[in-house]
């Protein structure tokens, strides 16, 4: 599994608190291994991110990302709630 950042999710990450980043980044290692997403609780967005879907990094954190293909996943946004608007 291939995994690429769009500019906006690299610039919010950055953003983040230093323990958060170290969250993310286990989480993102999680998401790796298909086998670990119904911990992750990844969902298909509904709405106008119906192309979308997200996964949890902590209670009110979310990574929301899209499948280029089988194999390529997209990271889009990273942060709380707001990232669905």
């Amino acid at each position: 599994m291939t995994i690429s950042y769009k500019p906006s999710f690299v610039r919010e990450f950055k953003k983040l608190p230093i323990e958060l980043q170290e969250e993310v980044l286990d989480k993102i290692e999680l998401f790796k291994n298909v086998k670990n997403h119904k911990k992750l609780r990844v969902h298909k967005l509904k709405g106008k991110l119906s192309n979308f879907y997200s996964f949890s990094v902590t209670y009110s954190h979310r990574i929301v990302f899209s499948y280029e293909s089988k194999e390529e996943i997209v990271f889009l946004a990273i942060g709380d709630h707001s990232v669905y608007r």
